[in-house]
């Protein structure tokens, strides 16, 4: 499979574990349902690794790069964006945090020396101004999420929703030249995903309130844990570094921003409520610059 599809691919495994995580996060809160997914999700990947012996592939250089690359994506990015969503709303910090694909872009052309050209260009700028629309308009105002009415913070919340999106281009670029190389991706992944989970238990065990769960864990939200980590963190992330072994990374990140588009449509179904004007619009624009770049 060619890393453009192996980036839609987990573009949808995140779409699809963001409806499972609205219900988990809810009853959690934020910090916990992280730690709990994470923890998941860091079981799961060491187990693959050990059964298919890619924890060989592992050196001390890799797994140095691996912890960087998780404790800036994962744990400063993560609550990057959780503390912007608390000053902004999940639809404002949504818009924010899609800028990760053009600082993506940004840094892979001075990083890595990768350009964009002709109808990628154009397919890029269309698909990113799809995702935004969608995000920004996808919503009736009776719809809006009850944060997104209060203004305190809103430089802050800015300012911590483009450091959410700037983590996420950093932690992911670093990886560029690493995934090049022999390297297992689930390996990588599960490294990756220690490091976070580690951080975030230190959190917890420093006796931090907000990384307390808001309510006990039941059985069924146990369940929407396990396949949320199973689908976000261990499917698509390992897509994700396994298309970066093939593919430029700023097209990776680009292509892999789309999940707030394909969330639509599994609302549609969920809901049974009719997308938004702007949720239209987006999609439209999103699908066509995803087939420019597809077609290129």
């Amino acid at each position: 499979m060619s890393f453009e599809y192996l980036a839609l691919l987990a573009a949808a495994c995140w779409a699809f574990g963001s409806l499972l995580s609205a219900q988990a996060a809810t009853h959690l809160g934020a910090f916990a349902f992280n730690r709990y997914r994470m923890l998941v999700a860091m079981l799961l990947l060491w187990g693959i690794s050990l059964l298919t012996e890619g924890w060989r592939t592992l050196d001390s250089d890799s797994i140095l790069l691996l912890t960087v690359s998780g404790v800036i994506g994962i744990v400063i990015g993560d609550t990057a964006l959780f503390a912007a969503m608390n000053r902004l709303g999940p639809r404002r910090a949504g818009v924010l945090f899609a800028t990760h694909a053009l600082f993506s872009v940004v840094l892979a052309y001075f990083w890595l020396g990768e350009t964009l050209w002709g109808l990628t260009l154009i397919g890029s700028s269309m698909l990113m101004g799809g995702v935004m629309i969608a995000i920004l308009f996808g919503k009736r105002r009776a719809e809006q999420h009850i944060w997104e009415t209060n203004q305190y913070g809103l430089a802050s919340g800015i300012a911590l929703g483009l450091l959410a999106a700037f983590c996420q281009a950093v932690s992911t670029l670093m990886l560029k030249p690493l995934m090049l190389s022999a390297i297992d991706a689930i390996a990588a992944s599960a490294v990756r995903m220690s490091s976070g989970f580690l951080l975030h238990l230190l959190i917890f065990l420093l006796g931090f309130q907000v990384a307390r769960s808001h309510l006990p864990m039941t059985a069924r939200i146990l369940w929407l844990v396990i396949i949320n980590a199973s689908l976000s963190m261990v499917l698509g992330m390992t897509l994700i570094l396994q298309a970066l072994k093939y593919g430029d990374a700023g097209m990776v990140a680009m292509l892999s921003s789309i999940s707030p588009v394909l969330v639509l449509p599994m609302l549609w179904l969920v809901y049974k409520r009719t997308p938004a004007w702007g949720a239209w619009l987006g999609a439209l624009c999103t699908v066509v610059g995803t087939m420019l770049i597809l077609w290129h």
